[in-house]
């Protein structure tokens, strides 16, 4: 690994980013959906939908929901009948994810168990699962804040049993001509105002955005995804690549 790591468009030390990191999510997650649907005008929601068809959770498998704190994906999966666990190195995502889960009326326990959640703290880089436990493996918009991804990616496929698939679902690069400079313009200046505005922290959402732009594209994640061990990997554009689905296969 490297000495330093991105942290926006900082260049820090891997320790000053797990840090930094951690205090951003610990300052948004009580506003972190009401953010999301004011970021992208609600379409966070259909990306969603469309990432949970294309890992097609099947009533009594075991899936790892990582960095998923507030519970957006594993209310999905779960709702297939899958043992869903949901993983968050932030414990007030995850905080917020189990009384959203009380709210709904949605089963958790200690142990994954068919159709219930398991909430559990754990960094990406250093799952404590054991080997080939998990099915599935689900990331939605949370790669990109991991100091160290080459490593997580191998926690990743480490943890999957063999014909286990993994799937990523982050913002990329746009190649839509016109579209990523208004992109740009907007999520540049208007994105932090609206955290401010709802958030209370403008700083933390400049951090979000910039953490985009210094995201490997499309094609290099894909790859950064096989060097992992994948296989049959493959990237789904939404907007042209604003969005992406990553998804590879454990055999």
């Amino acid at each position: 690994m490297n000495d330093t790591v991105s942290f926006g468009y900082e260049d820090v030390s891997p320790e000053e980013k797990t840090r930094r990191v951690g205090g951003v999510f610990a300052s948004v997650a009580s506003k972190y959906d009401v953010m999301n649907d004011a970021m992208s005008g609600g379409l966070h929601r259909v990306w969603k939908d469309l990432f949970v068809r294309r890992v097609k959770p099947r009533a009594g498998e075991a899936i790892l929901d990582m960095a998923g704190g507030t519970g957006d994906i594993a209310f999905r999966l779960a709702a297939s009948g899958a043992a869903v666990t949901v993983a968050d190195i932030n414990p007030a995502m995850l905080e917020v994810g189990i009384e959203r889960a009380a709210k709904r009326g949605i089963a958790s326990g200690r142990e994954p168990d068919t159709g219930t959640l398991v909430w559990s703290e754990a960094n990406a880089e250093t799952l404590q699962w054991p080997d080939r436990f998990f099915d599935a493996y689900t990331i939605a918009f949370g790669i990109r804040n991991v100091t160290d991804i080459p490593k997580a990616l191998r926690e990743a496929h480490r943890v999957l049993k063999r014909g286990g698939r993994f799937f990523c679902l982050e913002f990329s690069t746009t190649l839509w001509p016109g579209f990523g400079e208004v992109y740009d313009a907007y999520s540049h200046h208007v994105v932090p105002r609206v955290g401010r505005a709802i958030a209370g922290d403008a700083d933390s959402y400049r951090y979000l955005i910039e953490s985009i732009r210094r995201f490997p594209d499309m094609e290099r994640f894909k790859a950064m995804i096989g060097e992992a061990g994948f296989v049959q990997t493959r990237v789904e554009p939404m907007l042209g690549g604003l969005v992406a689905i990553h998804s590879g296969w454990k055999i």
